[in-house]
């Protein structure tokens, strides 16, 4: 089966390729490509928001930001935190660098499959990873009292666990974090990923953020862009006691964070409704689109607690070349697994998005299941164009 798409476009790293990127190879038809690849909030920022960015735009673009420190500190009144327990960055994956360079001497634990960089980073700067495999005949749920035991035998120095986990978007309860952060106090340090805490509606209040900052070897750490809404401004920060967060603000560049982060930052004070919305919408559609795509028969659709759904295609039908047919005829990017280690590409991850998105994730998967199918609705789109 022929395609458009340039398979080496995938190849060329561990993770997808951008928006940006895909869209422009495409051309024309990428300017209607809708994405269900990138972990976004469709909901927040609101139109409003976007058109009050948009009249400061020229300001915004043309000055210097403040520092980081003014910055985070600003986000910590918003959040309710000590800012001498907070660290900002340009993004979490910087921190997740920096945190592997100050903090990763020799080892560290991570159950897989997860967010790639939590084991590619320590790799590229020869430490040891120990890779706890979550199993699929247990939905991939992450066995705690195992995973403790795994870093004991194995002599681990560090422990990564994210919460809720990517790609599967499993969760554990905040009490069982606190527990495995407090049976793992002799480590150098214990890092919970919480990326994707805010879109958990399991129980209220899942954050361990508050915990962290008084426990001596315990980083939280949080993706801004994931829960807003703007991967293209690159903000997160880190959570943890007043010595471990002085010690990453001090080795972080004093302007890492542009003016756009800035002007967010300083706009979340009065739109926190607004965002708590956008959860909740986002909640339902988790819900709304988990039950539309269990009905088809080829599919299996795992429970999340992220804004994303991990989905088993039947044997036989193979990921890549599904990716690839939604892209090049419907216009639909979505995340195909199988370079994700502990994962295949029977396996692909969809980000939740609005209903009349789904619609057309379901029109195209349920055409390349059924090619005929496909090609008669292809020939009235076309016939509807010439008209």
């Amino acid at each position: 089966m022929r395609h458009s798409v340039d398979a080496g476009l995938f190849g060329q790293t561990a993770h997808s390729p951008s928006y940006f990127e895909l869209s422009r190879r495409l051309g024309e038809s990428g300017q209607q490509l809708v994405d269900f690849c990138i972990p976004c909030n469709p909901y927040f920022p609101t139109p409003e928001m976007f058109d009050e960015l948009a009249s400061n735009l020229e300001m915004v673009l043309k000055f210097y930001p403040s520092d980081a420190d003014t910055i985070a500190a600003q986000l910590a009144r918003v959040l309710g935190l000590n800012p001498a327990t907070l660290a900002m960055s340009n993004g979490s994956t910087e921190l997740i660098t920096w945190m592997d360079h100050l903090w990763i001497h020799s080892s560290v634990a991570i159950p897989i499959p997860t967010f790639g960089r939590w084991t590619d980073q320590p790799m590229e700067t020869g430490k040891r990873v120990d890779m706890f495999p979550l199993r699929e005949i247990d939905g991939f749920a992450l066995n705690l009292d195992a995973y403790v035991r795994f870093i004991r035998e194995r002599g681990s120095r560090v422990a990564v666990l994210c919460n809720p986990n990517n790609p599967d978007g499993g969760y554990i309860a905040r009490r069982d974090i606190i527990r495995f952060m407090d049976e793992l106090t002799d480590l150098d340090l214990v890092v919970i990923d919480e990326s994707f805490i805010d879109f958990v509606d399991a129980e209220h209040n899942p954050s361990v953020a508050h915990e962290a900052s008084i426990r001596p070897n315990v980083v939280v750490l949080k993706s801004l862009g994931k829960n807003f809404g703007l991967h293209g401004i690159r903000f997160g920060y880190l959570v943890a006691n007043p010595g471990l967060a002085g010690k990453m603000r001090k080795t972080l560049p004093k302007w890492n964070l542009n003016s756009l982060a800035e002007a967010v930052v300083f706009m979340l004070r009065d739109h926190g409704a607004e965002y708590q919305q956008s959860l909740d919408l986002l909640a339902r559609d988790r819900y709304a689109m988990g039950s539309l795509l269990s009905r088809l028969p080829d599919l299996t659709v795992y429970p999340s607690q992220a804004n994303f759904l991990l989905v088993k295609l039947a044997p036989g039908i193979d990921g890549t070349e599904m990716r690839d047919h939604l892209i090049d005829r419907h216009q639909v990017f979505i995340r195909e697994c199988g370079n994700k280690l502990g994962m295949s590409n029977r396996f692909v991850r969809l980000v939740v998005r609005p209903q009349q998105d789904v619609a057309r994730l379901v029109e195209g998967i349920h055409g390349y299941l059924h090619p005929q199918w496909d090609d008669e609705l292809a020939r009235r789109r076309e016939a509807h164009r010439s008209a």
